[in-house]
């Protein structure tokens, strides 16, 4: 596994967080605990979207709130996190280990997709193995439909194309070590219905956990 880079669980919110694609006006990474990441070259041009009709092929895929889309623009963060039955609007996440200081939501459309998600973390260094940290993000994938389709899906952080398939909490998925931007811990995701991909980022010490964090999440 390689060690973690400077940015650590901050690039998994540098990666998502490019609410400019939903809200006209810059948008800056939210990184729990530390300082908004500033803008660069490769920030993407605003447009004007309607969620409604992003979601259509995908429906009924889980759309960010106006307000949660702000909260995301203006790297918002959340003391204490909040709970899991709050923290994405129409995605339940029945288990949240506990330790968590802070939160925040991130929201970002590009290529095609609609990707919400939510961070919750401690206020360790992201060099430090103890560190706490979850990320779980719902994606509106149109064209996703089975599990192998994820390797393809352009994610804006976070691929599958060395991944495996594995089984957690009762789901199939596909998973593979975090290292590099996504830090350490375990990545996975599975295809929770056509056109509706969900995807979790656990930090090391959590990874004994993630049958049951798997298990806990659900979508009306």
């Amino acid at each position: 596994m390689q060690t973690t880079s400077s940015r650590g669980f901050a690039a998994i919110a540098a990666g998502v967080i490019s609410a400019t694609s939903l809200l006209a006006g810059p948008a800056q990474a939210f990184a729990p605990g530390s300082a908004p990441a500033p803008a660069t070259a490769s920030a993407r041009t605003p447009v004007t979207v309607s969620l409604q009709s992003s979601a259509q092929a995908a429906k009924p895929c889980p759309l960010p709130t106006k307000a949660d889309i702000r909260r995301s623009a203006a790297t918002a963060e959340d003391r204490p996190p909040r709970k899991g039955t709050n923290a994405l609007k129409g995605v339940r996440v029945g288990y949240v280990p506990k330790g968590f200081v802070s939160g925040g939501v991130t929201v970002n459309r590009h290529k095609g997709l609609v990707e919400y998600s939510y961070t919750w973390t401690d206020d360790r260094s992201d060099m430090d193995y103890r560190r706490r940290t979850l990320w779980v993000r719902v994606v509106c994938a149109p064209k996703a439909t089975k599990l192998d389709h994820l390797r393809k899906t352009p994610f804006d952080l976070g691929s599958f194309g060395n991944a495996r398939q594995a089984t957690y909490g009762g789901r199939r998925v596909l998973t593979q070590s975090a290292d590099g931007a996504l830090g350490h811990g375990r990545y996975l995701g599975w295809v929770e219905r056509p056109g509706t991909i969900v995807t979790v980022l656990a930090s090391q010490p959590l990874v004994p956990q993630l049958n049951k964090i798997v298990k806990g999440i659900r979508l009306p």
